[in-house]
């Protein structure tokens, strides 16, 4: 019998969002005859909620390690890499594959211990070192001088890593140029979703409702540019012929979000837009949205555009990193320059005034993401590399 391929599998923390998704599927979805995957994780923050409740869900039950949450903090980083590196040591896998930067450098770090205390106990330890990198955050996340210090550090980690993993083709080709790796060692493979209960959703919001409800999912921080939103809503109301036929919705959570609520009522629209906190009926909440939106000023690939395409919903969105990969211009939905308060209402009006252009670009979008994002091509993908390396 052939003996199954160990993989220790570390996320600084399971919040909502795509690389927490991404890595529980991974865990559960992999080819249990040949793989078997233990999940590493650290604890959420209070106003990120968290995605424990699908691990459960998934019967996935991940080791905690508490001091590898996001926050850095010298003292608690120390503890979690020991704590990692013990994990690595009694669990001896056969590859360990990190997510996000954090985990990142922790994991890896661990990885090259076990390696090194192995060679000097004449031990054989063909451990290999897998990173993912889920999103843009070498530039426009945190200052210069920072960023440039996380360059640094990612270029040395990625001489020790085996394969480097970019979610988006234009997030492979910002490592290179960046440096990070040779185009050899980075591939990219796409997020894999479970996009079933969203195919199933029908293609008709705009031919049953008066009241068209626009929407925008994700966490209320400022990479998210929430205010754009609600410039344009404010616009979109004041427009001749919308009044009240025209509602927003803003699902998430976060620090920013009593200052945008503050904001709205400023701008004298709360009436019109629902502040509606973390959702996990998400199927009821794409059926119910007419177009959804998204106004980053950064991304890696962005999950709620993949699910509102799959349940045949047209978006609006800012032209940002992994953006393009995502939405076709034009044929599933627009694509407008960061921060164009302009163009982004102007889209808007384009498909709030134009019913079937709006529906034709949600039947192009589901059959283009149904089987590109699938999560049955993702472990394909992600099974290959794992036997190439090894």
């Amino acid at each position: 019998m052939t003996k199954k391929i160990k993989v220790l599998r570390i996320i600084a923390r399971l919040n909502i969002g795509g690389p927490a998704i991404h890595t529980i599927l991974l865990t559960e979805g992999l080819d249990k005859h040949r793989f078997e995957t233990v999940l590493v994780t650290g604890t959420t923050e209070k106003d990120e909620g968290d995605m424990f409740y699908l691990a459960k869900e998934k019967g996935v039950r991940p080791v905690i390690i508490p001091e590898l949450g996001r926050t850095l903090n010298i003292r608690n980083d120390i503890i979690a890499f020991w704590k990692l590196s013990s994990l690595v040591k009694r669990e001896r896998p056969d590859i360990i594959h990190t997510h996000t930067a954090k985990a990142g450098a922790l994991g890896r770090l661990a990885g090259l211990l076990y390696k090194f205390s192995s060679k000097l106990k004449a031990q054989s330890s063909k451990v290999r070192l897998v990173h993912t990198f889920h999103g843009h955050v070498l530039h426009s996340y945190f200052g210069r001088i920072k960023s440039a210090l996380f360059i640094w550090i990612e270029r040395f980690l990625a001489i020790f890593t085996d394969k480097i993993i970019a979610v988006s083709e234009n997030l492979r080709r910002e490592l290179i140029d960046l440096k990070i790796a040779g185009p050899k060692k980075i591939v990219t493979i796409p997020l894999g979703l479970e996009l079933e209960r969203y195919l199933k959703i029908e293609n008709n919001g705009f031919g049953n409702r008066d009241c068209k409800l626009v929407g925008i999912i994700g966490r209320l921080v400022p990479i998210k540019n929430h205010r754009m939103f609600l410039d344009a809503a404010k616009r979109l109301k004041d427009s001749l012929g919308f009044g009240r036929l025209i509602k927003f919705l803003i699902v998430g959570d976060g620090p920013l979000r009593q200052e945008l609520e503050s904001y709205a009522e400023g701008l004298g629209i709360s009436e019109d837009v629902t502040f509606t906190g973390w959702i996990r009926d998400l199927e009821k909440m794409y059926s119910e949205l007419d177009i959804v939106v998204l106004t980053s000023l950064n991304e890696g690939t962005p999950l709620a555009l993949i699910e509102a395409q799959a349940a045949a919903r047209p978006c609006v969105a800012t032209c940002v990193g992994g953006v393009t990969d995502v939405i076709e211009e034009g044929r599933s939905g627009f694509l407008v320059p960061a921060r164009d308060i302009d163009k982004f209402t102007e889209a808007l009006l384009k498909l709030l005034s134009n019913p079937d252009l709006a529906l034709s670009m949600g039947r192009y979008g589901r059959e283009r993401i149904k089987d590109e994002f699938s999560k049955t091509r993702l472990f394909r993908d992600i099974e290959c590399i794992y036997e190439e390396i090894k």
